[in-house]
């Protein structure tokens, strides 16, 4: 009898160690990354505050004085550094998690159906694991291999929440286990909570096909000042310089008193770069909020934002000079 216990306890070990190692593992990797990220981004708010105060003169587009510009060209790399990493894998992580809940609804389906035929709920989840549900077919087969090694039914439905650490999914477990322990036909109860989850699907994607509308909004506005911006550097702003040159010339030559203040122009396309950077920054995050909730989805709107302002507004718009 205890030769017989030894083999179910070891198997009940190898299937819970690897849930819980590859659980913390996938935490601390989007920590891991904004560490890191924080760390670069230290080094580039250093450069940038020396840029500022003239302790180092390292020029990112050549042909430009030294000053402002340099300094925010690595503040603005820093902060690239500091939230593009963590944003774009916090979103790849929430995205794949939505992958999974989006085939919550059928296998829940799938284990009702086979609990009419009189299975309990073990066996209907190992037989429902036999199906196809996308990327939430590992994380069934794992839980059905526990209960097929001897793990009760309540703690690998928990362990199969901690792996998909969601509300949907917290929620459908939670009632799934009470149901199971109060007894009575569990198989009504999972198709009324796949019904459930379903329209609350159904409900979020309504939602977010509504929003999308919005953040379309804010990318073409933001597009928009960006032409603006483009259109009173490589136009307008020089003719006012020509034209403040010309007047003063005249002015000089003729001994009256008339003068057009044209050197505040550099300092007024230095105004329009650090709201491109704000706009950038703010725009992307209520982006992403807009659409689905979450600030990480803004960051990466952001990182894309602030990458695109940036690099038009240094390297393509081109340099007034006084």
């Amino acid at each position: 009898m205890a030769v017989a216990e030894a083999p179910t306890s070891i198997r009940r070990m190898k299937a819970v160690a690897p849930v819980t190692a590859t659980r913390s593992e996938g935490l601390g990797r989007e920590m891991l990354l904004l560490l890191v990220g924080g760390v670069v981004a230290m080094m580039f708010f250093i450069l940038a505050a020396l840029n500022a105060v003239g302790a180092v003169n390292i020029l990112l587009r050549p042909g430009e004085s030294t000053g402002a510009n340099p300094a925010i060209d690595f503040a603005v790399i820093g902060l690239l550094c500091l939230i593009a990493p963590y944003g774009f894998a916090m979103t790849a992580k929430q995205r794949r998690i939505a992958r999974i809940e989006d085939r919550l609804p059928d296998f829940l389906r799938d284990v009702a159906e086979a609990g009419r035929f009189g299975m309990t709920l073990p066996d209907a989840i190992v037989v429902a694991s036999t199906g196809r549900y996308g990327l939430l077919t590992e994380e069934i087969k794992k839980m059905a291999s526990q209960i097929e090694w001897g793990v009760p039914v309540a703690t690998a439905l928990r362990l199969f929440g901690e792996r998909v650490p969601t509300p949907l999914t917290q929620r459908v477990v939670s009632i799934i286990t009470r149901a199971n322990e109060a007894g009575g036909n569990v198989a009504d109860v999972l198709s009324m909570v796949a019904h459930d989850t379903r329209e609350a699907q159904l409900s979020e994607q309504s939602r977010r096909i509504s929003m999308l509308t919005y953040v379309t909004v804010i990318y073409i506005a933001f597009f928009v000042f960006l032409v603006t911006i483009y259109i009173m550097a490589a136009i307008f702003l020089p003719q006012m310089i020509t034209a403040g040159l010309g007047v003063q010339q005249s002015t000089l030559g003729s001994g009256g008193g008339v003068a057009l203040q044209f050197e505040f122009v550099p300092v007024l396309f230095l105004a329009f770069l650090v709201a491109v950077i704000v706009h950038a920054v703010g725009d992307g995050i209520m982006a992403g909020v807009l659409y689905n909730g979450r600030f990480a989805e803004g960051l990466q709107h952001a990182t894309v934002m602030l990458a695109v302002g940036w690099l038009m507004m240094r390297f393509v718009v081109p340099i007034l000079v006084v």
